[in-house]
């Protein structure tokens, strides 16, 4: 008989751990930079804090393969966002309120401590579904304990599905607030919010009011902050048809910038925009550190897709923490500084390529950053090539006649979720400078382009045994600058 995929980590048999963590490690794909599981499945960034000058990641994690099971907290935690200490499970689903997994959910600093809170997610054996909202402590030790009047939100509100979830709680005046991702009974997508005096007992406000009233069946992974003046919401809508450059993952994610009043829940949406381009990108999480930035990280995943590592028990990562800003109404995604301190020693290149294409690193560990500008540009198609090989290659081109940038992964041999397409694109204006800044690991690319106006992140899988070499080609003429450098381990 099949074990059921809704076992904790407590009822793990002798040795079966082990085993599991022995097998994924040994994979080359692992990333050595990035946030990820050594064993087992990850997926949303939870309860992102700053909290006594050390950062806090927490994450979905399903320890008994690659698979979407009984979803624990995981925990990890830094003192410069780009070193990272395992730390031991901080939640594991072991109560009623709970009984199917500990989903997602944000946290806040109250009196000198961190509150975590989270999904609940219970289902019944008619094939129904309940969540509860819950909360738990993160003392300053980085222990974590369950609240012990939990759940603190029992049940849904009238009007929902039982897919209610995935708290995000902030303080604004003397009141806290908690959105979730709702779905309503005619199953269209929602935003809904709470309020309470203290954050931890709760009662229902009402719905937020946008003017996105049909926008998919279900939206998830609600974020809201103030930033640079304005309002943003972000969050994950489920159902959305693919629209020109827009939409092609299995879910996306939106950002909306605009002006929120929360005492009549009504947002007046100024624009929205896709925050990722990429193929892998899915239930970002901000928080605002020490220091007033505005930090992002994401899933580098999307649900209901197989991957190739599933086979070696360990599935996706998280981003590079990202910092925030707003140019107008688009957000603006850099990577934090904190990263620069992985760098190896610079390795410069610069040229001018004339109908070409030009090997820059012929064999590269695949773990590496370059920060490079293309100028003087008179080509019809120009841009950079990476993991490439005889057989495969991923391709970032630059097309001035249809004012695009296209990322493609057609050519590899290990594909997945091609159903959605194997070339990602965007808008983009042709000028006289392009500046690209890549990280790559092992099978993970993040591209930022023209300093993160527009961001591609996805997965990558070349060949074991395969050379990754990169390249720049122009069809036409472009002057290239590079610094190309090898990225240290990060992480275990």
């Amino acid at each position: 008989m099949a074990e059921s995929k809704y076992r904790t980590i407590l009822e793990a048999k002798s040795g079966e751990l082990e085993t599991l963590k022995d097998k994924a490690i040994k994979d080359s794909w692992q990333p050595i930079y990035h946030i990820h599981p050594q064993y087992g499945l990850m997926n949303d960034p939870n309860g992102l804090i700053q909290l006594n000058g050390e950062y806090h990641v927490f994450y979905q994690w399903y320890p008994y393969g690659a698979m979407h099971g009984m979803k624990h907290w995981a925990h990890v935690k830094s003192t410069d966002l780009v070193t990272w200490e395992r730390l031991p499970v901080a939640l594991t689903p072991t109560e009623e309120y709970e009984s199917h997994g500990a989903y997602s959910g944000g946290a806040i600093e109250k009196d000198g401590q961190g509150l975590l809170f989270y999904t609940g997610n219970v289902k019944y054996e008619d094939g129904s579904r309940s969540a509860n909202q819950c909360i738990a402590m993160l003392n300053r030790d980085g222990s974590v304990e369950k609240y012990t009047h939990n759940p603190a939100v029992q049940g849904v509100p009238v009007g929902y599905t039982g897919h209610v979830r995935d708290p995000k709680v902030w303080k604004e005046n003397d009141t806290y607030y908690m959105l979730l991702g709702a779905q309503r009974e005619n199953e269209t997508g929602a935003l809904i919010v709470y309020e309470s005096s203290d954050a931890l007992q709760w009662s229902f406000k009402g719905e937020v009011k946008t003017s996105l009233p049909d926008f998919g069946y279900m939206w998830e992974c609600p974020d809201y902050f103030k930033l640079d003046g304005k309002d943003v919401f972000v969050f994950s809508p489920q159902g959305i048809k693919a629209d020109g450059h827009d939409f092609h993952n299995i879910y996306n994610v939106i950002y909306a910038v605009g002006t929120f009043d929360v005492e009549s829940l009504t947002f007046e949406m100024e624009y929205y925009r896709e925050i990722d381009k990429g193929f892998d990108f899915y239930a970002p999480q901000t928080f605002q550190d020490e220091s007033g930035r505005r930090l992002l990280l994401a899933w580098i995943g999307n649900p209901d897709v197989d991957y190739p590592s599933d086979e070696y028990g360990w599935a996706h990562a998280l981003t590079l923490p990202r910092e925030l800003s707003l140019e107008g109404n688009e957000l603006v995604q850099k990577p934090v500084e904190e990263l620069n301190k992985l760098r190896d020693q610079a390795v410069h290149f610069r040229g001018t390529l004339k109908n070409e294409e030009v090997i820059i690193d012929e064999a590269t560990n695949n773990a590496y950053e370059i920060n490079m500008t293309f100028r003087e540009i008179a080509a019809k198609q120009f841009g950079l090539e990476l993991f490439n090989s005889k057989e495969e290659e991923l391709r970032l081109v630059f097309d001035t006649e249809k004012q695009e940038v296209r990322l493609d992964r057609s050519s590899f041999h290990h594909q997945y979720a091609t159903e959605y397409g194997v070339v990602r694109s965007e808008k983009w204006t042709a000028s006289n400078e392009v500046d690209v800044r890549v990280f790559v690991d092992k099978s993970i690319v993040e591209i930022y382009i023209n300093g993160g106006t527009i961001v591609f992140t996805s997965r990558v899988f070349p060949k074991k045994d395969s050379k990754s070499a990169v390249n720049v080609f122009a069809e036409g003429s472009v002057d290239y600058r590079i610094d190309y450098y090898g990225m240290s381990r990060g992480i275990s």
